[in-house]
């Protein structure tokens, strides 16, 4: 398949998946540097654009929600792709907003996230530098990307999925964003909920759905 099919179908399939403020989200911030970053930079080196997803929302630590440009989400490990151009990204920049992106990085790094910036410049003039740095920073993680995680890992994972998720956790949401099946998520929620992290919310038909406690993004930054 060729670049622009794939690329297309990559947006179309987004698109399809979301709606509201995510699916504007994507439809106003996947512009022509977005695709331009895919085309020089991710298509060459991958071939493909599997556990790779635009305008990904996340969560500061005051619960405010953030795009990222891409979210790569192999396996093993989570990584925000920036695209940055100099012109909007540091030239119209006052110091509050240059303050609060320094932060943002800072805090989902502490979240699990490795977040890698590539400017606009590079992308157009030298991709390959680019894909040898993106190569350099995700390899490890794509080709262990099977790779078990020790229980205490995998707790804390469940952890950081329930504040991006940023409404009560289900699991459901740890099977699809894991990999595990449906008795693991549940023996992990469950063993949260022991430890005094997770509420469960008890229905007619048993516990659907788990909360976040006070106090757990002290956890998550430890």
């Amino acid at each position: 398949m060729s670049f622009e099919k794939a690329h297309q179908a990559f947006v179309d399939g987004h698109l399809a998946s979301r709606g509201g403020e995510r699916k504007g989200g994507l439809e106003r911030g996947h512009g022509y540097a977005e695709k331009l970053f895919l085309q020089n930079v991710w298509w060459p080196l991958f071939g493909s654009f599997e556990h790779l997803h635009p305008e990904y929302e996340v969560y500061d630590w005051n619960r405010k929600s953030q795009f990222l440009d891409f979210a790569f989400l192999p396996g093993l490990g989570r990584f925000g792709l920036e695209c940055d151009g100099f012109q909007s990204h540091v030239k119209d920049m006052d110091r509050q907003s240059f303050s609060y992106s320094l932060n943002r990085d800072s805090f989902l790094t502490g979240m699990g996230w490795r977040m890698l910036h590539f400017s606009f410049d590079d992308i157009k003039e030298r991709p390959e530098v680019c894909r040898m740095l993106l190569q350099l920073a995700v390899s490890k993680s794509v080709m262990l990307g099977d790779y078990t995680k020790p229980a205490v890992i995998a707790e804390k994972e469940v952890l950081r999925l329930a504040w991006h998720l940023g409404r009560s956790i289900r699991p459901i949401d740890v099977t699809k964003e894991m990999d595990v099946d449906f008795r693991t998520a549940r023996k992990w929620l469950q063993a949260l909920v022991a430890k005094g992290w997770l509420r469960p919310i008890s229905s007619g038909r048993g516990v659907l759905y788990y909360e976040l406690k006070e106090g757990t993004l002290d956890l998550l930054l430890s």
